[in-house]
């Protein structure tokens, strides 16, 4: 009886434990049980007085995990040596850390040392899709803080020139597929851009100049105007025309049409592969029998929320997002 018993422990100590190295929903109930409603609190108050915080949340989320995991490397001020991941040119016009950090503030208060910044940045965005209409879902957490924040490591992330072999490629390195690239793409349907990443699309798109052929002409005049060769690089406008506020599949019918603001976004309609999958979102028997653009969004967004994180004892949680401790 007593092998009965030790081989039944030694089963149970061998099963995975979520607590040590695995990423969970809830994994905060026992140990900070209102750390998920306390960073909800915030990005609601925050956003009720800068309606554009939802779409910079998101974009933040992906800006952290795409480059090395997400691991909250995006937030660090001072790495020690060298410039931080934020400065790289990549992560150029990024928003909204400092919703980030209010939120670790209110959490140190109740929870000192418990929740990482990571995860405030993946419950966050699951927060900001919620607010602009989108899907609600649950965010597997765990993660920890990463140690390494460097400029160079955002040098190859994916970027609005690139080709769709390229972006392909990009997104393949991170374990997400073409169907990935091109849902996560669709976060662009909420927020904005500045015409600093569309001027070259508008102005100078082969050599010679001129503009991208792949814009439609009703749409060019509207683009030009709002970003007039010459003018303010900073100057923003939607990414998704008539729909920037509200999370829906209209940003791929706006592609779809020629009228997607950036290039990669456009470049997805040019390529045969991601054409089809553009295109079963937007077909009307598809989108009722096949999966809709939103519940893919989900499966998305928690698979990248999954890249290269930190977990168990790695890292460390931060006492300040900002900074190492």
């Amino acid at each position: 009886m007593l092998w009965h018993i030790a081989l039944v422990m030694a089963l149970l100590c061998s099963l995975p434990s979520p607590s040590l190295g695995k990423l969970h929903v809830g994994f905060y109930s026992n140990s900070c049980p209102n750390a998920e409603s306390t960073v909800s609190s915030v990005v609601k108050e925050a956003s009720s007085s800068d309606p554009t915080i939802p779409a910079a949340l998101l974009r933040l989320h992906y800006h952290d995990c795409i480059v090395q995991g997400c691991d909250a490397s995006i937030l660090i001020e001072n790495p020690g040596s060298g410039q931080p991941e934020k400065q790289a040119q990549n992560h150029a016009g990024l928003r909204s850390l400092d919703v980030i950090d209010r939120a670790k503030a209110r959490l140190e208060g109740v929870c000192p040392g418990v929740v990482s910044c990571a995860d405030i940045i993946a419950l966050a965005a699951r927060d900001s899709v919620a607010l602009s209409q989108g899907p609600t879902y649950a965010v597997p957490t765990g993660r920890r803080d990463g140690l390494v924040s460097n400029e160079a490591d955002a040098a190859n992330m994916p970027g609005v020139h690139d080709s769709v072999a390229v972006l392909r490629k990009k997104f393949a390195d991170k374990g997400l597929s073409e169907k990935d690239l091109v849902v996560l793409s669709g976060a662009h349907t909420i927020g904005t851009t500045a015409c600093f990443f569309i001027e070259q699309r508008l102005y100078n798109f082969s050599t010679g100049g001129g503009s991208d052929p792949t814009i439609n002409p009703q749409f060019l005049p509207e683009l030009q105007s709002q970003c007039p060769n010459g003018g303010n690089v900073n100057a923003r406008l939607p990414l998704d025309r008539g729909s920037e506020r509200i999370f829906d599949h209209q940003i791929l019918s706006n592609i779809r049409s020629g009228f997607g603001v950036i290039e990669s976004d456009a470049q997805l309609y040019n390529d045969a592969s991601t054409k089809v999958i553009i295109d079963s979102y937007l077909d009307s028997i598809n989108s009722i029998l096949g999966s809709s653009f939103e519940s893919d969004f989900v499966k998305s967004i928690v698979k990248m929320g999954k890249i290269g994180v930190l977990t168990g004892t790695q890292g460390e949680i931060r006492r300040v997002c900002s900074a190492f401790n």
